[in-house]
């Protein structure tokens, strides 16, 4: 039947008020007093959604999904068959928790048929949750994960097809200058000179030679850092960074808010320039791997935006690109 604006099928059960227009309850389905659910939504059949449950709009739901409460779905999300949520971390029978933690499946993104995502999880806005994959951790926007636990392995568009990492420029042979690849938001993948004798090889970084990169004021070393781990997932106001993996190999993913692209960093003359306001974050670090990572500034925390959804939206108060009204 349809009732103020949206389809419910006689053998399901709506006991919700705030239910969008245009959204479409299939059979066997049961939805709580007290959940809302956005506009142009397609409940499958035998799907289960407990009272406090937020689900936006043009959301997709496949069969024999549980919603329960404390899960948050934002609009234009796509959740497989049979795609598990929890919301506790220790249940034990006959036992209800006072309040539950928010789980979040940001806008756009897609958890795959028979995922398990752990409670408290937010996962990032146009990620790609593999079938089967259990979420342990959380997922940056964009990110590629599977497996048990899920790791990240890539990275996709908005349309779900995987994006490439930049194989980076080429080091062969002794270079004379810096040779340079534009990725997104100013950000800039530099190959150093090299020159190399039955000495070894010496990779030679001219910093006034690195477009925009003030005198350094700062640098750190990063190392020892799990393989399924992620490092950064911030932008900076006024800081700038120069990033070198001189031993080992790491994925890097810089982002201006509209698009992204990855670089792998496996050679110490491959330099990363990261500007001002473009996140910035790495992962799949190789169990030898040793980040350097030049700073413009001295350490502050309130450079740093370590929210993406902020993140965006600083980008757009700067009117930077595509957001420039």
């Amino acid at each position: 039947m349809i009732s103020e604006g949206f389809f419910v099928h006689p053998s399901a059960l709506c006991e919700a008020e705030r239910v969008g227009n245009g959204t479409r309850i299939w059979a066997f389905s049961h939805v709580l007093a007290g959940a809302v659910i956005g506009r142009d939504c397609n409940i499958c059949e035998s799907v289960f959604i407990e009272e406090d449950v937020v689900v936006g709009d043009r959301v997709t739901i496949k069969n024999g999904v549980q919603l329960w409460d404390g899960v948050r779905i934002d609009d234009d999300v796509f959740v497989g068959p049979n795609a598990t949520f929890t919301n506790d971390s220790r249940p034990r029978s006959r036992r209800r928790l006072e309040s539950f933690p928010q789980t979040v499946v940001g806008c756009g993104a897609s958890v795959g048929a028979n995922a398990t995502v752990l409670p408290g999880v937010h996962i990032g806005m146009w990620a790609m949750i593999g079938a089967g994959s259990v979420v342990t951790r959380d997922v940056p926007p964009y990110a590629l994960v599977r497996g048990n636990p899920a790791r990240i392995v890539g990275y996709v568009d908005q349309s779900g097809f995987r994006t490439n990492a930049e194989s980076g420029l080429s080091d062969s042979g002794t270079n004379s200058a810096n040779s340079r690849q534009t990725l997104v938001g100013g950000a800039m993948l530099y190959s150093l000179p090299i020159h190399e004798d039955m000495r070894g090889r010496l990779a030679v970084a001219e910093l006034t030679d690195i477009s925009g990169f003030p005198s350094p004021r700062r640098m750190f070393f990063v190392s020892g850092v799990p393989t399924a781990d992620i490092r950064g997932e911030h932008a900076h106001r006024e800081c700038h960074q120069l990033l070198f993996c001189v031993t080992g190999n790491v994925s890097v993913r810089v982002d201006d808010g509209v698009s992204g692209a990855e670089v792998v960093l496996d050679a110490p003359n491959k330099a990363l320039y990261v500007p001002p306001s473009v996140w910035c974050e790495q992962s799949r670090f190789s169990s030898s791997s040793v980040l350097v990572v030049l700073a413009s500034h001295e350490y502050d925390s309130r450079d740093y935006i370590r929210d993406y959804n902020q993140f965006l939206e600083y980008r757009k108060s700067l009117r930077l690109g595509p957001y420039k009204n």
